[in-house]
């Protein structure tokens, strides 16, 4: 059965999604599905180096599958896709505007 757009849908996190990296979590809600990673280094970008403060950075891209129409990978294509580019720069400012670097000290989080 068919929810109505005003329906909420139920949203599930299941965390530490993936065994190699620093923190995971697969979100669903519906037929829609995020796996978010988080990898951190010891370092941080050259304008940042001796400031004492982190950085935090976004990488996104969809699954070939993901949509009706297979979707083709960027690394096949050779160039970034445009959409990706802006949907990746807007979470990394949503994310650096969450986030305390002072707090989180001279170390990425990507």
């Amino acid at each position: 059965m068919k929810k109505k757009p005003d329906h909420l849908r139920t949203v599930t996190f299941e965390r530490r999604f993936t065994r190699h990296a620093e923190g995971s979590v697969l979100i669903k809600q519906g037929e829609t599905w995020v796996l978010c990673t988080a990898s951190v280094e010891e370092r941080v970008p050259p304008f940042l180096r001796g400031s004492g403060r982190g950085w935090v950075t976004a990488e996104y891209s969809m699954l070939p599958r993901s949509t009706v129409e297979r979707k083709e990978r960027e690394i096949k294509r050779g160039k970034p896709d445009a959409r990706g580019t802006e949907i990746a720069r807007l979470i990394g400012r949503a994310l650096r505007a969450a986030v305390d670097m002072q707090a989180l000290g001279e170390r990425t989080v990507t």
